[in-house]
């Protein structure tokens, strides 16, 4: 889960990392009831990087200034996400900009330091065309952060030796926010370096691993707050994973494993047919998430289709066939659905839906005859 970045000063606040203060907006006509100290960055908050070179970040030195630049941010599209919301903090002068990060190093398979003293926007072309300028840290879990590790990244770096205590406060308090927040990255680009020798993190960039997030109630309740699709958050609510894919797709896919997943979608592909979205109902999925996730399938007003491709392991067959029969029966729905599963209680699963007697739910003997039948009612899709 990527938190946005005034979500991650705030998640750095209680670690005691430093940084300039900010304010949140989400609509220019309450800057008329906000104190704002001249001159000011105007930040659009988006779960996405490039926002500088996309025009995101803009500088103000008054309050007109600074309406113009909220109202040209806000509402503005930067990699496919909308800014809804900008924060507004204080213009930092800057005796150089560092960065720092705290990374899950999956091949390692051990958290690791990123360090480099030309931090900024360019760290990523930094990191492709100039690796020397980078220098990284592994950190074994069990032993910790040892008290040498900000000394190596500033010898390894040649900073000045009088930033050393600051350095090491910092990476400190970095750190225990990592293993604490349960995080994959915390991120400060870029760290500046005030000319009074004071180090601030001018940016915060958070993710937490999902299957942490249990131990954050207060973090997983922003997650819903951060996801604009509305079909993706009645997923969740059911237990069930759906992801958005082709904006130009027909065929709406249920299946449960991402591999199977996949398959429907090389599949459907091949034949000429796009997937719209795919919903992952995970194992041992009973009547009544099928029967919700054929709900929130059919509700996506860009699928005219939908395939289920269902191994029955754990997930039977019959609450399968019960869960899809439930929810067209009551719902009288005449979109085309072609379901395919094998497994346990197969047979069981074939009676359930040869008892519905509709013609726009037509039963598959494998993943190709169920996009054969699909491609030949084309029409439908």
């Amino acid at each position: 889960m990527d938190l946005m970045e005034y979500q991650a000063k705030e998640l750095f606040a209680k670690f005691d990392i430093p940084g300039p203060k900010w304010l949140v907006i989400d609509d220019p006509a309450t800057l008329r009831d906000l104190a704002v100290e001249y001159p000011v960055m105007v930040k659009a908050q988006v779960q996405t990087g490039g926002r500088g070179k996309a025009g995101g970040i803009k500088p103000a030195d008054n309050p007109a200034t600074l309406e113009t630049a909220c109202r040209s941010i806000l509402g503005m599209n930067i990699n496919g996400r909308q800014v809804e919301r900008v924060i507004i903090t204080p213009k930092v002068e800057t005796a150089m900009e560092w960065y720092l990060a705290i990374v899950l190093d999956r091949i390692a398979k051990c958290p690791g330091v990123i360090f480099s003293r030309n931090g900024g926007v360019d760290i990523e072309e930094t990191a492709k065309t100039d690796q020397g300028k980078i220098i990284k840290l592994p950190i074994d879990p069990v032993i910790g952060l040892k008290a040498y590790a900000a000394a190596y990244l500033a010898d390894k770096a040649g900073i000045d030796p009088k930033h050393l205590p600051p350095l090491r406060s910092l990476l400190d308090r970095l750190y225990r926010l990592f293993l604490k927040a349960d995080c994959i990255l915390a991120e400060i680009n870029p760290l500046a370096v005030t000319p009074g020798g004071e180090l601030l993190a001018l940016d915060a960039k958070v993710t937490i691993d999902d299957s942490g997030l249990f131990r954050h109630p207060d973090i997983l309740a922003l997650r819903d707050e951060l996801e604009p699709n509305p079909l993706i958050r009645e997923g969740r609510k059911a237990g069930f994973l759906f992801i958005p894919c082709d904006p130009d797709g027909a065929v709406s896919v249920v299946s449960n494993g991402s591999g199977m997943i996949m398959s429907c979608i090389d599949v459907l592909a091949n034949n000429g047919l796009t997937v719209c979205s795919a919903i992952d109902l995970g194992g041992g999925a009973t009547f009544e998430r099928v029967r919700e996730a054929t709900r929130v399938a059919l509700s996506d007003p860009k699928a005219k289709a939908l395939f289920i491709n269902i191994f029955g392991g754990i997930t039977r067959c019959d609450e399968v066939a019960n869960g899809v029969k439930e929810y067209m029966e009551a719902q009288g729905s005449e979109k085309l659905v072609v379901m395919r599963f094998e497994g346990t209680n197969m047979e069981k699963g074939l009676q359930i839906l040869e008892s519905m007697k509709r013609d726009n739910v037509v039963f598959a003997d494998g993943l190709h005859q169920g996009v054969e039948i699909l491609v030949k009612r084309r029409a439908a899709v």
